[in-house]
C-alpha cells in the first residue's frame, strides 16, 4: 500500500474515533490484518475507471482498502459536479470503507451535498425472517464486544434465529427501524450491486458456488453542486434556520435538548480533542497484538 493510501486509511479510522464512532475506528485493525492475510483485502490493487461520462463513473476497486479508492472517486465526482451539477459514482469490488460520513463531509467542505452508501453480502435478517437475507453494517455489535457489555434484545439474532443480548452469540443483525431499515437495505442493493452487474445478496440467499467474501462490498458515492439549484450561502442560512426551528420546539420533560443528526458526534469530537480518546480494553488488546505482529513501537500513551 502506498504511503498516501495508508495515510488516508489512518485518517478515516482516527476520524471515526474522534467523533465517537468507535465501531469504525482503530478497533478494526485486527479485522483488516486478518483480511489482508486471507487475501480478501488487496494492499496493491489495480484500481481502474471502467466507464465514465460527464456526470458518472464506474470504478473497479480490485479489492482495495475502502478509504483510498472512495476518496479518489469522491474527488473526481466533485469535479464533475462543478461542471454538470452532479457526480454519481459506483465502486465495485472494494472492501471496508470505514465511517461513510467521512466521504459526505468531503463534499460538504466544498459547498456540496454528499451521498454515500454501501452494500455487502447479507448479515441482517429481513423483517419476519430467522436468517440473513440483506445487509446492514453492525455498528453496535462491534462496540459491545470490545466494551464487554450486553446489547438490547432488538439488535440481533443468534444462529438459531432467536433474539439475543449477548454480542458474542449475535449471528444476524436485526433491521434498524424494522421493515423500513429492511426496505432501505434492499434498495441499496438494487442501486449499487445490481446496477454494476455484481450482485452480493443473491449468491448468499440462493447458495451460489461462487460466493463473495463477507468483507467484499459495492458502494455508491455522489456529489451534488448546491450552486446548480440555489445560492450556497442562502442554502447554509436556510439549513441553520431549519435546525434552529427544530431545536426550538417544545421538549418532552425528560429531554435536555432536541438534537439533529451530527450533534452527538460534534460534542464527542470537542471532548476527545481536548481530553483524548478513551479506548475499550478489547481495542487496546487489538492494537498491542498488531504492534507485536509487525514489530512496531507503540506511542508512550499506550506502551
Amino acid at each position: 500500500m502506498a504511503s498516501i493510501d495508508a495515510g488516508i486509511e489512518a485518517d478515516v479510522l482516527i476520524w471515526a474515533n474522534v467523533r465517537g464512532v468507535d465501531s469504525h475506528g482503530v478497533q478494526l485493525l485486527s479485522m483488516y490484518i486478518d483480511n489482508v492475510e486471507q487475501g480478501t483485502m488487496n494492499c496493491r490493487p489495480d484500481v481502474e475507471v471502467v466507464q465514465e461520462s460527464a456526470a458518472t463513473m464506474l470504478v473497479e476497486a480490485d479489492r482495495s482498502f475502502g478509504p483510498p479508492v472512495t476518496v479518489f472517486t469522491m474527488n473526481r465526482l466533485m469535479e464533475k459536479a462543478k461542471q454538470t451539477g452532479i457526480g454519481w459514482g459506483l465502486i465495485r469490488n472494494l472492501t471496508h470503507q470505514g465511517a461513510m460520513a467521512y466521504y459526505t463531509e468531503l463534499a460538504a467542505r466544498r459547498d456540496m451535498a454528499g451521498i454515500a452508501f454501501v452494500c455487502n453480502p447479507p448479515n441482517m435478517a429481513p423483517t419476519g425472517a430467522r436468517k440473513a437475507g440483506v445487509h446492514n453494517s453492525p455498528l453496535a455489535i462491534g462496540v459491545a464486544q470490545d466494551k464487554r457489555i450486553s446489547i438490547p434484545e432488538e439488535w440481533a439474532l443468534d444462529e438459531n434465529g432467536d433474539p439475543t443480548t449477548d454480542p458474542d452469540l449475535a449471528k444476524y443483525v436485526r433491521p434498524f427501524g424494522g421493515y423500513k431499515g429492511y426496505g432501505m437495505a434492499l434498495m441499496f442493493e438494487t442501486l449499487s450491486s445490481l446496477m454494476m452487474g455484481r450482485p452480493l445478496l443473491s449468491p448468499w440467499t440462493h447458495e451460489h458456488e461462487d460466493r463473495p467474501s463477507m468483507y467484499s462490498q459495492n458502494s455508491v458515492v455522489a456529489a451534488i453542486d448546491i450552486a446548480t439549484f440555489t445560492d450556497p450561502e442562502q442554502y447554509k442560512k436556510d439549513v441553520d434556520d431549519t435546525i434552529a426551528g427544530i431545536k426550538g420546539l417544545p421538549r418532552q420533560d425528560e429531554a435536555k435538548e432536541i438534537m439533529v443528526p451530527g450533534d452527538p458526534e460534534k460534542a464527542t469530537e470537542k471532548d476527545r480533542l481536548t481530553n483524548g480518546i478513551p479506548l475499550p480494553v478489547g481495542t487496546v488488546e487489538k492494537i498491542f497484538a498488531a504492534a507485536k505482529q509487525f514489530s512496531l513501537d507503540l506511542p508512550p500513551e499506550l506502551a
